[in-house]
């Protein structure tokens, strides 16, 4: 039998005050942490210009990539709001959940798996048809086997998480009717440990790093990174070609952990260019990115339990579900379609964020290198080579840019360059 804690007008204005609390920290912090302009005030400004720098052929190119990607990848966006929002707005989840039987936490996990599964199955065919293209047009590098195994573990790992926070929820909901508050301080304390757990415990299930040979490269990287007063424990190589041709390199880990990790596609580059791809990575770590990017997720996550709490327990909401209250396992449908719709919705607003952070990371690999022109060979290569899309439409940019684009990179390479009496690109 479900135990039933019901909820209370005081409950639902302990959560709706906690909510707001918690919403204007987060909203203080990322105002005071973002850099809303990468460059001084009095730095000139340069238009972005795609036809400036790439040949006809290559925007082509990428138009063409665009295009044929942007289908399946749509459609799985579309999917994945119509599952959750058929599982917050129907009886669907509840319904197909009801027939499970055993203790309630077994139910829980189960219908976790199952609806992940399902949703998974569906999508599968869209990410098959998305990584022909990759193919076609020399991204991928993977075969079928190997490409189906990597997609296995990215959703073990990702239901796996899910499972936790839901089984969380429902336990907490079984034992108190102020649920929100434990919820909050453990989906805080979930988001910090996952993002110092995931150099250690994540990254290896999907590459295998090895250091970096001995030689002039690593000694420059190594170099630069404490010109930059950023301690680097060690310089690693991911195996990236196993799966793609894409070039990049991330600066992972904190204090002991840290370590750069450079792809071991991007060593066919030449070697000042790997250095400035790692210097915009420097930036990150000098500017405390990550810590303050677990900051505001964490808090983030409080806000979204509160949220959960206030929307789980509305009268409305689970009727429509199917559902007596969040205690129930078979709300374990409504749980997970609020927290996809909640993840989905707030992309934008992430992307806007992420995309000035990575404009102070260029800012500052320019600050520490003094090469503009390096630069801007350095992103035409990448851009090139990851057959970047040069022109999003303003869909794209708000839904999935989570970068400058390309032009407007090399653009402020030129307005750093004038700023600096260096010569532009």
């Amino acid at each position: 039998m479900t135990r039933t804690v019901t909820d209370t007008p005081s409950g639902l204005r302990g959560a709706g005050w906690a909510l707001a609390v918690l919403g204007a920290a987060t909203l203080v912090v990322v105002a005071l942490t973002t850099p809303w302009r990468a460059l001084p005030a009095d730095a000139p400004p340069v238009a972005p210009d795609p036809a400036r720098d790439f040949t006809a052929a290559q925007i082509a190119r990428s138009e063409s990539f665009d295009a044929v990607v942007s289908a399946p990848g749509y459609l799985s966006l579309g999917l994945t709001l119509i599952v959750a929002g058929a599982l917050v707005g129907t009886p669907l989840g509840a319904r197909l959940l009801g027939g499970l039987r055993g203790p309630w936490w077994l139910r829980v996990l189960l219908g976790v798996l199952l609806l992940s599964a399902a949703v998974e199955v569906l999508r599968w065919p869209l990410g098959m048809w998305s990584e022909t293209y990759l193919r076609e047009f020399g991204l991928s590098t993977q075969g079928w086997p190997a490409w189906s195994a990597d997609r296995v573990k990215n959703i073990a790992v990702r239901t796996g998480l899910l499972a936790i926070m839901v089984l969380a929820v429902v336990a907490l909901a079984r034992r108190c009717r102020r649920w929100w508050a434990p919820a909050a301080i453990g989906a805080f304390a979930l988001t910090v440990l996952a993002s110092f757990a995931y150099p250690v415990v994540i990254e290896p299930i999907f590459n295998d790093f090895t250091p970096m040979p001995a030689g002039r490269l690593r000694d420059d990287l190594l170099a630069m990174a404490a010109r930059d007063g950023v301690p680097v424990e060690d310089v690693l190589v991911a195996d990236a070609s196993r799966r793609t041709t894409a070039l990049n390199a991330y600066v992972s880990g904190f204090g002991a952990t840290r370590r750069i990790v450079v792809y071991d596609t991007l060593l066919r580059a030449p070697g000042d260019q790997v250095e400035l791809v790692v210097a915009h990575e420097l930036g990150h770590a000098k500017a405390g990115d990550v810590l303050y990017g677990t900051l505001v997720g964490g808090l983030a996550a409080a806000c979204g339990a509160c949220l959960l709490y206030l929307l789980t327990s509305a009268g409305p909401v689970r009727r429509r579900a199917g559902v007596a209250s969040p205690a129930d396992p078979r709300a374990v449908g409504l749980v997970m379609g609020v927290l996809t719709l909640a993840t989905v919705l707030s992309g934008p607003a992430q992307n806007l964020v992420s995309r000035h952070i990575e404009a102070r990371a260029d800012a500052h690999a320019l600050d520490l290198t003094g090469e503009p022109v390096v630069f801007a060979a350095m992103q035409k290569r990448l851009a090139i080579t990851n057959i970047s899309d040069l022109s999003p439409s303003a869909i794209e940019y708000l839904i999935y840019v989570s970068h400058p684009t390309t032009p407007q990179r090399i653009a402020m390479a030129r307005s750093w360059a004038r700023l600096n009496g260096m010569r532009e690109p």
